[in-house]
């Protein structure tokens, strides 16, 4: 199976448990998710998921002045998002336990 199918699944849950502890920019989003071990993360992806979680309300924005370049616009994770990513959490424990007894039966 690709990662990058099993990203399109899980990548707004990746980026609100980013974005938990400490408030990030569109790279940052990126580049934490990749130290993280998702190397497999596309740019758009992560540009595209911040923008919709931001639209759905899940996330607030700041723009922070730059002097090394262009402001940056900083994503943070507000109530129903931490509401959002305890309920997402839940369901992808749920379901991880689910699969590895699935596949701890086929081995």
């Amino acid at each position: 199976m690709e990662i990058s199918q099993l990203l399109k699944g899980v990548l707004d849950l990746a980026v609100l448990a980013v974005l938990r502890g400490e408030d990030g920019y569109g790279y940052d989003v990126l580049r934490r998710l990749r130290i993280a071990g998702l190397q497999e993360v596309g740019d758009a992806s992560v540009y595209g998921t911040l923008r919709r979680l931001y639209k759905a309300g899940l996330l607030t924005s700041y723009v922070v002045p730059s002097e090394e370049g262009p402001h940056r616009k900083y994503y943070s994770l507000n109530e129903p998002g931490r509401q959002r990513l305890e309920e997402s959490g839940q369901t992808w424990r749920t379901f991880a336990t689910t699969m590895n007894s699935l596949l701890g039966e086929a081995a």
